[in-house]
């Protein structure tokens, strides 16, 4: 049976650093993956509530991309590659708006 695809913009299998920042939870790091102008996955062992509302921070200050976003999604993944059974946890962002860079956002992925 064949999944259907329901992303309506492409994404780009590129891991990037990223600030993400609320002002309940604080200003931290992570490494994004799975991006696109539509949202991300976010790798962290302790992902923020869903519904949380986040600013995104990517790039360096001369051409730095602000996005809003919003906790959509938790995963818990367990698989297996050469090194043997491994796990990844993180939490699923959707891009709201961007205060600045949204087309910015799309160079840096190419």
């Amino acid at each position: 049976m064949s999944k259907t695809e329901k992303r309506s913009t492409v994404r780009f299998d590129r891991s990037l650093p990223v600030y993400v920042s609320n002002p309940t939870f604080g200003r931290m790091r992570f490494i994004a993956r799975n991006v696109s102008t539509g949202g991300m996955f976010v790798e962290t062992g302790d992902p923020l509530p869903l519904g949380t509302e986040v600013e995104v921070h990517f790039g360096a200050e001369e051409c730095r991309v602000v996005a809003r976003a919003e906790v959509r999604n938790h995963y818990f993944l367990n698989f297996a590659d050469g090194a043997g059974p491994r796990a990844l946890a993180g939490m699923g962002l959707r891009f709201v708006g961007f205060e600045a860079g949204a087309e910015r956002l799309e160079r840096m992925l190419h």
